[in-house]
């Protein structure tokens, strides 16, 4: 004969559990610094941004103008993990994103605006401050 076990669950949360959850949601970047382009210089990226009226489809902080909503909020650009849900966000793959868009991920809304690679460099290096 079997001896029967039997398990109780407690669905009330720990303490641990929560802080555990609220690290993962987290993603553990709080005190991370964006990551960088070498040479990028995200004031300039700023500008840029203005410059190609990225502001007419996303809310951007810091740029002038940008209240659109046709495309996402930049607001915590830096944090999020991917670029697009395609590609990891790094200066590099955002810089590949900002210059041609459908080819990144065909069927995309975003254009191609004609945003030269330097430029892109230089906008991505100011979206990976927003945080």
């Amino acid at each position: 004969m079997h001896a029967r076990v039997c398990f109780r669950f407690d669905p009330r949360p720990t303490l641990a559990g929560m802080l555990l959850l609220a690290a993962t949601l987290a993603g553990c970047e709080a005190g991370r610094a964006p990551p960088r382009a070498d040479g990028a210089d995200a004031e300039r990226g700023r500008r840029l941004l203005a410059q190609f009226q990225c502001g007419s489809c996303h809310v951007i902080p810091g740029v002038e103008a940008a209240r659109g909503t046709a495309g996402p909020p930049l607001a915590t650009f830096g944090r999020q993990s991917y670029v697009a849900g395609t590609l990891p966000n790094d200066p590099q793959a955002l810089a590949r994103w900002l210059v041609d868009p459908p080819a990144v991920k065909p069927g995309t809304a975003m254009p191609a605006l004609g945003v030269s690679p330097d430029d892109a460099r230089h906008m991505a290096a100011y979206l990976a401050t927003l945080r």
